[in-house]
């Protein structure tokens, strides 16, 4: 065997996978594809590349744009007309993106990963074809397998990507001028975080979403305050507004919107169809490998991302659970280990997400909506960061932290965040809920003050009516 795990995809989970699985004495390898013009690898896979690192640096930079035009005078800060220079914002963000996509290949020489470069097929229990940029084939042996491919945009047939006009989430992220009128299909992640970048750079913003309600793995208290805010930011977001024609118009794109089944026509300079992802598993695996996709792609795994070929994994994207290369991280973490003979196991009932607008949205664990759907009798706490003082002082106010927890045990079962450092705010409460802490043990701890953190504090005393600083 030319190893002992060979991995194929050097994203987030494949990645790791290969790291973890060298740092715990196991020769390890990363298949990954030249995915530039220049025919060159970039490890780091969607996340690093055209995913969450490139869009945060562009979430990032605009927000201080727009505080720049909208927040500073309050703060007694006067300055003369903003203005936007595009490529030095693009090219911060690319020289963020080579800085860790070349960390990863560091981190390969360092843990003594060797790097392949070619587009991977799984062939038989222990064989991977690489088939490189010119079409050479060569083939690897190795006692084990990780498969660690990754998602790619999902396309609809009424609006076909054109790569000028009309693109995926990828292309809104190279944009070379701002757009007059930018049409985002989907109200979802990716859309509201594109959404968010581009208003604030001046676009005039629509999104649609075809579902009558928007990020409905919130709860609707949570939800209202979100909206209400996107609002008042300037975006439009449209719901029950299905896409359903797209032509060539004059000035770019004319849209056919279909709305409580009246359809009309809206024209926009470019159009983002960001409507959700789905496993990139075309090509990898060989038809008679032994192994098969389901009818969306997703290779079948159990509960440690084994398939059914024993020493044959899969992790992140292409296999069930969220999409998030977080969650894909900690599957290559866990089947590394499994490989060499640990015991670990990922829990997936705390997997966190969080959406990067300003403010942050994240949550964990359940909605008080699904435990009730569930059976679980539950109770629940709020605090606004309209009450808080750090939040206040900050001029960072807007939102709100809610925690959902069982009325029998008390143990907290989800946690919803609106507002600033929400994604930081919800790792404080995520690593309580890991060790099944209580409202009342949230409620026990000191936090300093003033944080902002301090409204997880008062929202999970809230829950058993003690918040110090709301009516309870």
């Amino acid at each position: 065997m030319d190893y002992d795990v060979l991995v194929i995809g050097g994203g987030p989970g494949g990645y790791v996978a290969a790291i973890k699985a060298s740092q715990l004495g196991l020769k390890s390898a990363c298949v990954e594809f030249d995915s530039t013009k220049d025919n060159k690898v970039k490890l780091g896979g969607t996340c690093l590349n055209v995913g969450c690192i490139p869009s945060k640096s562009l979430l990032d930079s605009s927000y201080k744009f727009y505080q720049l035009k909208k927040e500073l005078l309050v703060h007694g800060i006067k300055t003369g007309k903003a203005s936007i220079d595009l490529d030095v914002m693009m090219h911060r963000k690319d020289q963020i993106i080579e800085k860790l996509t070349g960390g990863v290949g560091q981190l390969f020489k360092h843990n003594k990963v060797e790097s392949i470069h070619g587009k991977g097929t799984l062939v038989d229990q222990h064989t991977v074809e690489v088939t490189n940029a010119k079409g050479k084939k060569k083939i690897y042996k190795s006692k084990n397998i990780i498969l660690a491919t990754g998602s790619r945009p999902t396309y609809i047939p009424s609006v076909p990507w054109n790569g000028s006009t009309i693109i995926g989430s990828y292309g809104a992220l190279e944009f070379t001028e701002i757009p007059k009128r930018l049409a985002i299909i989907g109200g979802g992640v990716i859309g509201l975080e594109l959404g968010s970048v581009w208003t604030r750079l001046g676009a005039e913003v629509k999104v649609f979403e075809a579902e009558e309600t928007l990020l409905p793995m919130l709860d609707n208290d949570v939800l209202r305050v979100i909206q209400r805010e996107f609002l008042n930011q300037g975006i439009n977001i449209n719901l029950g507004a299905k896409v359903t024609g797209s032509k060539k118009s004059r000035n770019g794109v004319e849209l056919t919107i279909s709305v409580d089944g009246k359809e009309e026509l809206q024209s926009f300079d470019k159009v983002v169809v960001a409507v959700g992802r789905k496993p990139f598993t075309e090509n990898l695996l060989h038809k008679d490998c032994g192994l098969k996709t389901d009818e969306n792609g997703f290779v079948e795994v159990n509960d440690f991302c084994q398939t059914k070929i024993k020493n044959i994994y899969a992790v992140g994207d292409i296999v069930r659970g969220p999409m998030l290369a977080h969650k894909a991280m900690e599957e290559g973490v866990m089947v590394a280990e499994r490989i060499a003979g640990k015991k670990m196991e990922v829990n997936y009932n705390l997997v966190p997400s969080v959406i990067y607008t300003h403010p942050e949205i994240a949550w964990v664990g359940k909605t008080e909506k699904q435990a009730k759907q569930e059976g679980t009798i539950v109770k629940k706490g709020s605090f606004p960061f309209a009450a808080s003082g750090r939040a206040l002082a900050s001029g960072d106010s807007v939102g709100l932290v809610k925690v959902v927890s069982d009325q029998d045990t008390d143990e907290v079962v989800g946690i919803q965040v609106f507002g600033p450092s929400a994604s930081e705010i919800l790792q404080q409460g995520l690593i309580g809920m890991e060790f099944s802490a209580s409202s009342e043990d949230f409620g026990l701890t000191m936090f300093s003050h003033p944080t902002v953190s301090e409204a997880l504090h008062e929202a999970a005393l809230a829950v058993n009516k003690q918040a110090i600083h709301i009516g309870n």
